[in-house]
């Protein structure tokens, strides 16, 4: 039986940039920093608030074929990637705090039907998307 999602995949071009963006700016902890086999590299990332998921950084490349990592690499290229979704207890705040450490944001803080919204861009071309949550029912989005 699966009890949790407890790995998810960013994809970058620099790892050790990725992993002080993350950490130096998002507020992550880092996690595992180890070389496997010829030169793969494994780094994960935890939220201090959620010890239990890990973010694990990769470099398009194995287990990826040649055209696939290409893509990636392409995507992050044009800040054209998927990334996240962060809840933040004041999306209002939590951009101008991020704003002033320089962090690009794609789309200021709106109201949406399921609560506050922003979208960002990591230091590699991945967008992430702060969410205030509140609740919410389907006729919200009507």
């Amino acid at each position: 039986m699966i009890t949790n999602i407890s790995l998810v995949t960013v994809y970058c071009l620099d790892q050790d940039a990725t992993r002080d963006f993350y950490v130096d700016v998002l507020g992550f902890a880092p996690g595992t920093d180890v070389t496997m086999g010829e030169g793969f590299r494994w780094v994960t990332l935890r939220h201090p608030s959620q010890p239990e998921l890990e973010v694990t950084l990769m470099t398009p490349g194995p287990p990826l074929d040649e055209d696939a990592a290409a893509f990636v690499r392409r995507q992050l290229e044009k800040g054209s990637m998927g990334g996240l979704g962060l809840s933040v207890d004041d999306c209002r705040k939590t951009f101008e705090e991020l704003s002033a450490k320089g962090v690009t944001f794609l789309q200021e803080p709106a109201e949406r039907p399921y609560g506050v919204e922003a979208v960002m861009r990591d230091n590699t071309g991945n967008w992430l998307v702060l969410v205030e949550p509140r609740d919410f029912t389907p006729d919200d989005f009507k």
